[in-house]
């Protein structure tokens, strides 16, 4: 059985603020916060991506995040707005190296890059996030590791972009790019999965490990979860 795509963890100096912050730009809703983490999650009820978790960790960010999250509008109008809202409640304008896109590349209060896209037909029933993007050096390898490590389906694949979506089509979507640039360190989000109800931990890593996936030392101590 796949495990589940659960939740994207962002790395915080203030997990709290920074929680709150994306909470009120994504319109999704506080449900946990303690010193250890914050999670936020859609408004409207489960999603296919449950939730996003924030973490205070004590390393600065060091380069261009390997994940981010892309917005979605409805119109130019509207992704105007979107990017002035944001801007006036703290984030900035970014230079990646982009040239002549139609999507906007900000960064947060905490310098953690993010896209507000322009409109597009995909994304006409989609809510405010509309992919979670990861850099990679082989869109399509990592895709089919993806697919059969959440069940996820490939919907595009070439050696520029992949596109993986839940089974039932709803969004965000799993967006896979290639990019040249070498991870600089520890990545400030990554995801999180989770056996399927009833499924044991032991063996989920043992499946995905076989996949291709390998441990990481991320100075992790008696936690509960693998990486």
């Amino acid at each position: 059985m796949a495990t589940r795509l659960y939740s994207v963890v962002i790395d915080c100096e203030d997990h709290d603020a920074l929680g709150r912050w994306w909470a009120e730009t994504l319109g999704w809703s506080v449900v946990h916060a303690d010193a250890r983490e914050l999670a936020i999650v859609p408004s409207g009820g489960p999603e296919v991506l449950e939730a996003l978790v924030f973490v205070p960790v004590p390393e600065p960010k060091a380069g261009k995040n390997r994940v981010h999250l892309d917005l979605a509008s409805t119109t130019i109008a509207a992704q105007s707005d979107i990017v002035g809202r944001v801007i006036a409640r703290g984030a900035q304008e970014a230079d990646v190296g982009q040239r002549d896109v139609s999507w906007v590349v900000l960064r947060d209060p905490e310098g953690n890059e993010f896209c507000v896209l322009e409109p597009d037909d995909r994304f006409e029933h989609v809510g405010t996030l509309a992919a979670v993007v990861v850099d990679a050096a082989d869109p399509a390898g990592l895709a089919r590791f993806w697919a059969a490590a959440s069940g996820w389906q490939v919907r595009a694949s070439s050696h520029l972009v992949a596109t993986l979506c839940h089974p039932t089509g709803r969004p965000p979507a799993l967006d896979i790019v290639a990019v040249d640039m070498p991870t600089p360190g520890k990545n400030r989000l990554h995801l999180d999965v989770a056996p399927a109800i009833g499924d044991e931990q032991e063996r989920e890593v043992e499946r995905l490990v076989r996949l291709g996936a390998e441990h990481a030392d991320v100075a992790q101590r008696d936690a509960t979860w693998v990486a």
